[in-house]
């Protein structure tokens, strides 16, 4: 392999078509395919399935992760040895809507500063992101896996807490003499993905599925609770004075779920990734 190959590798799979990899590249999609099929044919392995989009086999994953780790080094060294400015080398994170919403936020401050290259934020849910680090998408990750991936090096940033909230007039009208009706109270849950809702309502013994909205966005699913669509998890710091005032309650005033929340992230000697990493570190502080 060679970094022509390397560079045509990621290219694919970051354009998800060979023409458009061949125009960032700035060649022909001839030579892209030529690159790639060497590639795979020095490894004795198929490294792209040709689809719209292109996507990594597991192999092809391998050798994308290291890729961009080879990518990322050489942007620094020629910002060290002014060759180069790097500012179009990006600096790819996955992290959870509910962090980015809440204790992420002075992350974005810090790289304001940063004149060396970009910040390239990749939504995920916390129980899955680790999977874009082992794909070679993101350097780091905030994540609910303690298991470090292959290549990585996890450390504990603190747990978000979770409670159970709704707007007093959605409690009053599921509330009976046997307390509340989880089965009929509609609920309100970010995706497919999001199994918060859903364990809470396992340890109360419910069986059935109530009715269940979904909204993708960490901001619009507060807006959603407080407008009375149905009841969710909401992380503490999220709710601000909800609580106080009055607009939403606690269903349950003895129940939470602590996340424990994990920065995985390669174990590569990199300036850009010691910098994002410290940043984390600092923003986390406001993890329990």
């Amino acid at each position: 392999m060679n970094l022509e190959q390397l560079r045509a590798l990621t290219a694919v799979v970051d354009e998800g078509t060979f023409e458009a990899a061949a125009e960032r590249l700035h060649v022909s999609p001839s030579a892209v395919s030529q690159r790639i099929k060497a590639l795979e044919n020095a490894e004795g392995q198929i490294m792209v399935r040709r689809g719209i989009p292109c996507t990594p086999t597991e192999a092809g994953a391998v050798l994308l992760r290291m890729a961009r780790q080879i990518q990322l080094l050489e942007s620094e060294a020629r910002t060290a040895l002014s060759t180069g400015t790097g500012a179009g080398t990006s600096t790819p994170v996955a992290v959870n809507a509910d962090s980015l919403a809440t204790w992420f936020r002075p992350v974005l401050s810090e790289a304001a500063a940063w004149t060396d290259g970009t910040l390239e934020l990749q939504v995920e849910d916390q129980d899955h992101s680790a999977r874009l680090l082992r794909s070679g998408d993101v350097i780091g990750a905030v994540t609910a896996d303690p298991v470090p991936v292959n290549g990585c090096r996890a450390e504990l940033l603190g747990a978000m807490r979770y409670l159970p909230v709704a707007t007093p007039a959605l409690r009053q009208q599921y509330t009976g003499a046997d307390g509340v009706s989880w089965d009929t109270m509609p609920v309100v849950r970010f995706n497919s993905k999001d199994d918060l809702q859903g364990r809470f309502l396992a340890a109360r013994g419910v069986t059935g599925l109530p009715p269940r909205h979904t909204i993708p966005s960490s901001e619009a699913f507060l807006a959603a609770v407080r407008a009375g669509l149905g009841w969710g998890m909401l992380p503490e710091l999220q709710l601000g004075s909800d609580l106080d005032d009055g607009t939403l309650v606690l269903l349950d005033g003895s129940a939470y779920e602590d996340v424990q929340l994990y920065w995985q992230a390669w174990k590569l000697d990199s300036e850009r990734l010691r910098r994002i990493s410290a940043a984390i570190r600092q923003a986390a502080a406001r993890l329990r």
